[in-house]
């Protein structure tokens, strides 16, 4: 097998995610032969830093020892099993460490396959507790200006970012935008807040809930913002019955400098949606969390028609729990969130070199994301793409947001691998025209 064969396999068959597949009439397909650390390996033997964790997930690396073990184990035991009137350890094991590891009230787990699907559930989950409430009306759902929440119905109707979201309007359901805050200070963090509160004035008997991504709007250009948006808008929707729901599908599991970003403000929202990093990129697998006071709602005879009668085929997978419950024993035994603070620190320090390129109009920080805003192209330019074949050329995967160039590596990079990481992004960003 080489390079070009499976290429050209590949392009017969298969339909790419997030692509242009034209595109790849002159733009290669990367073949990856095999994986380990931070690293990708091609048939050719070329290797390439995974500076974004394959899409926000692979958070210790690829083919790491323990979690491989792990699932090897619980392979031999059992793969799967319906979750519907059956149980087993493993997904028991790992709701009891999640209730204990997020925000104190968030008591019960539902599980679902990826984040899209968690956000589908966490929607249909607040309007039902209104609904057994007696409150019908409320039936809409708040999110943020250039926000992100996945891509079938429902999240794409909670999400704003209009290169996803601008050919289903028609399909969507009936949502609102109040103004993220502008910029990282704390003023834009309460003028956004008070901009929401004035929108529950009006409209708070019909609104269900808020959805929003902690800290970071991640496919959302990796926008930033100050912790104290979350603090008030927690308040303004105890205030206003309104649902909070965090999305962290991204940020969560210490990305942020904590292991939840829900914890940069000391809040328990109403729900919280995690995936991604849940197994550290190994499966898909993915979790609502919510408080008992929610749970009690939907518990009746089943004559009353109140029960939550949502459903996925691998919900609770075993090999997915496995998974998850061996990434969080590497939170456990390793300190990964003292050691993520180094590495942010050096990151950082890394980062305000970008601010010296005439091309570059802003650099941000969120834990362990970086972001480099370049200024002075349109999006014809596909500045993203110059950047990222640079980046493949001298061995970095860099897969840019439009004219965001961004980092966001697994945990167990090294210094000397975070210098070639943002040094060829550094390099690529100063050849651009």
């Amino acid at each position: 097998m080489n390079n070009l064969e499976l290429k050209n396999r590949d392009l017969d068959v298969l339909w790419h995610p997030c692509t242009q597949m034209k595109d790849h009439e002159t733009l290669p397909l990367i073949p990856i032969k095999k994986a380990h650390g931070i690293y990708l390996e091609d048939f050719e033997g070329n290797k390439f830093i995974d500076a974004i964790s394959s899409w926000w997930v692979n958070i210790f690396g690829h083919t790491n020892s323990y979690i491989n073990e792990k699932i090897k184990e619980q392979l031999d035991t059992l793969e799967h099993v319906i979750l519907a009137g059956f149980t087993h350890e493993q997904v028991v094991r790992l709701s009891e460490r999640l209730v204990k590891l997020t925000p104190d009230g968030l008591d019960k787990c539902f599980y679902s396959d990826n984040g899209s699907s968690a956000v589908e559930v966490a929607l249909k989950m607040s309007f039902h507790a209104h609904k057994n409430d007696g409150k019908k009306d409320k039936n809409i759902f708040v999110s943020l200006t250039n926000s992100y929440h996945g891509e079938t119905i429902g999240a794409l109707s909670v999400g704003d970012v209009e290169l996803y979201k601008d050919t289903y309007a028609p399909l969507l359901l009936k949502t609102i935008q109040t103004p993220v805050p502008k910029d990282m200070s704390i003023e834009s963090a309460r003028e956004a807040a008070l901009e929401f509160e004035e929108l529950c004035k009006v409209k708070a008997h019909e609104i269900s809930a808020i959805i929003l991504e902690p800290l970071v709007q991640g496919a959302g250009y990796m926008h930033m913002y100050h912790p104290e948006f979350l603090v008030l808008v927690r308040a303004i929707c105890s205030k206003y019955d309104v649902h909070l729901i965090a999305d962290e599908v991204m940020v969560g599991f210490g990305r942020t400098g904590e292991l939840f970003a829900c914890q940069k403000a000391n809040i328990t929202p109403d729900f919280i949606v995690l995936s991604k990093g849940l197994t550290a990129g190994y499966l898909p697998l993915s979790v609502v969390l919510t408080s008992n006071e929610i749970y009690a709602k939907f518990y009746c005879d089943y004559s009353e028609h109140k029960a939550f009668l949502h459903s996925h085929s691998y919900t609770g997978n075993a090999l997915a729990c496995a998974a998850a419950n061996a990434t969080l024993d590497i939170f456990e035994n390793d300190n990964v969130i003292e050691k993520n603070r180094v590495i942010a620190k050096y990151m950082g320090e890394k980062l305000e070199k970008f601010s010296d390129l005439n091309n570059v109009a802003l650099v941000r920080q969120t834990g362990m994301i970086c972001a480099v805003e370049l200024k002075g192209y349109s999006s014809q330019d596909r500045i993203g793409l110059k950047v990222y074949q640079h980046g493949l050329e001298n061995g970095v995967l860099l897969r840019p947001l439009g004219h965001i160039v961004y980092f966001m590596p697994p945990y167990i990079i090294t210094n000397q691998e975070i210098d070639k990481m943002m040094d060829t992004a550094y390099e690529a960003i100063s050849l651009l025209p």
